[in-house]
């Protein structure tokens, strides 16, 4: 048995229906009844790299970061592929500028999706500490 299986069920047109766990994710390619799959790439590498930014923190004894707000961003190329991301991570926490490159290193190094993505298309991360949210 694999670690994990999804089911995708597509009756006509671009919506799917997927099934992950006990969960369902709607996926429309014309966002007419859901993100399109390059808007959950995006949406779904934010979360883990938060997730992951978070985890390196604590594995390290920073102390809470508090809130962390990551504003992702993609370009896409003529093909509708993804070309680029970017996210803007604002962070509760007031990190100095080692703290938020160690915290990035580590961030990068957990971080699945991260891991899964073809190098070239690895988020260019922008660390905005101290921020009111």
């Amino acid at each position: 048995m694999a670690d994990i299986e999804s089911t995708t069920t597509n009756d006509s047109g671009f919506h799917s229906l997927s099934i992950v766990g006990e969960f369902e994710l709607s996926i429309d390619a014309t966002t007419e009844d859901g993100p399109s799959p390059n808007e959950v790439l995006v949406a779904n590498y934010a979360s883990c790299y938060t997730f992951a930014f978070r985890a390196g923190a604590q594995r390290n004894d920073y102390d809470d970061l508090g809130k962390i707000q990551t504003d992702a961003s993609a370009d896409l190329d003529d093909d509708d592929d993804l070309e680029s991301i970017s996210f803007d991570m604002h962070v509760e926490a007031d990190l100095d500028d080692d703290e938020q490159d160690e915290l990035k290193e580590l961030a990068d190094d957990i971080c699945h999706v991260h891991a899964a993505l073809r190098e070239g298309l690895h988020a260019d991360v922008s660390i905005h500490p101290g921020a009111d949210l």
